[in-house]
């Protein structure tokens, strides 16, 4: 970690610092856990179980922004569904500061993964998400932004035409493909009307834990307003016909609890392939911090631009495609 990022004054004595000053004793066993966007740490606790500890990564997300994600969480737990939401601090919210950094705090939880090619699983997921959609549903994000066209997709591909990171080789087949899919996309958003609820929005099976049976959703730090379809396209794997019977299945658990309509199934695509030009936005605007060139070397080659723009070339047939058949 170089010193001038932010995350550099991160140490050992920094964290228990800033976790002994809302009243608890730290045992100083520290484990830094899986995380690049933010840093997470499980930190050991005088007589108690260890706590999970998040600090956020500056200049991310406001407070008022975090609040609302923690806001949402305490909702959902208070109807009954299983997420791992933050432990509250004496201001009554999810968060507080500490010298720069807003920080949360969450009890330790176990899990498995779920079991991705266990159809009756998808079925409990897809119940599981209709009653966190109808939460959801219940009001609206204030703070947080959509996911949208304009954020995902046009700022993206701005930001990396600017900062010079694609290859001068690349660049004008970059510029072409990733035009034509922003206006294929728009297209699509027009063609189908949906109500834009608060999402988890990064609904993959490695934000699930599974445990007695049943799914505990974490990290809601992506957090943000939508179509329905966003928490479930991101369940699906396989060809075509593989992921038509999963997402029958998950609909089969979703329909229990909410309607949904087919139409959106035409927005998977545009979804993701917004997706992946955020994501490729995401290491870019990343990569000045040390964790990413570890964790992502692979990135910012002449091959990794080479095959992204592969990839957005077979989105342009994908959108064109007709909609996930349902059986």
């Amino acid at each position: 970690m170089t010193a001038d990022h932010p995350f550099s004054r991160l140490t050992p004595d920094f964290i228990m610092d800033a976790i002994e000053s809302v009243g608890y004793h730290c045992d100083a066993r520290i484990i830094e856990l899986n995380s690049y966007e933010n840093r997470v740490y499980q930190v050991g606790i005088e007589d108690k179980e260890p706590l999970i500890a998040k600090f956020y990564r500056p200049d991310r997300w406001s407070f008022e922004q975090i609040n609302e994600e923690h806001t949402f969480t305490a909702e959902l737990a208070d109807h009954g569904l299983s997420v791992v939401a933050p432990l509250p601090q004496p201001s009554g919210l999810g968060s507080y500061t500490y010298e720069g950094f807003h920080i949360a705090l969450f009890p330790r939880r176990g899990g498995r993964a779920p079991a991705v090619d266990d159809l009756n699983c998808l079925e409990i997921l897809g119940r599981f998400i209709a009653r966190l959609h109808n939460v959801g549903g219940a009001r609206t994000f204030r703070y947080r932004p959509e996911i949208s066209l304009e954020d995902y997709g046009t700022a993206s591909r701005q930001w990396l035409l600017e900062n010079d990171f694609l290859p001068a080789e690349l660049r004008e087949s970059y510029e072409s493909v990733s035009a034509n899919l922003l206006s294929m996309i728009e297209t699509r958003f027009r063609e189908v009307s949906y109500q834009r609820i608060r999402l988890h929005a990064d609904c993959h099976m490695g934000n699930v834990l599974w445990r007695d049976d049943a799914p505990h959703f974490v990290d809601f730090d992506d957090a943000r307003s939508g179509a329905a379809v966003q928490d479930l396209w991101m369940l699906l794997s396989g060809d075509e016909e593989t992921r038509a019977i999963q997402m029958q299945k998950i609909l089969l658990g979703y329909r229990d609890f909410r309607d949904f309509d087919p139409a959106e199934l035409l927005l998977i695509e545009p979804l993701r392939t917004l997706r992946l030009m955020h994501h490729a936005a995401w290491l870019a605007r990343r990569w000045e911090d040390p964790a990413f060139p570890r964790a992502f070397p692979f990135f910012n080659t002449q091959r990794y631009w080479s095959e992204h723009i592969l990839e957005l070339r077979e989105q342009w047939a994908a959108i064109e495609a007709p909609a996930l058949a349902l059986y």
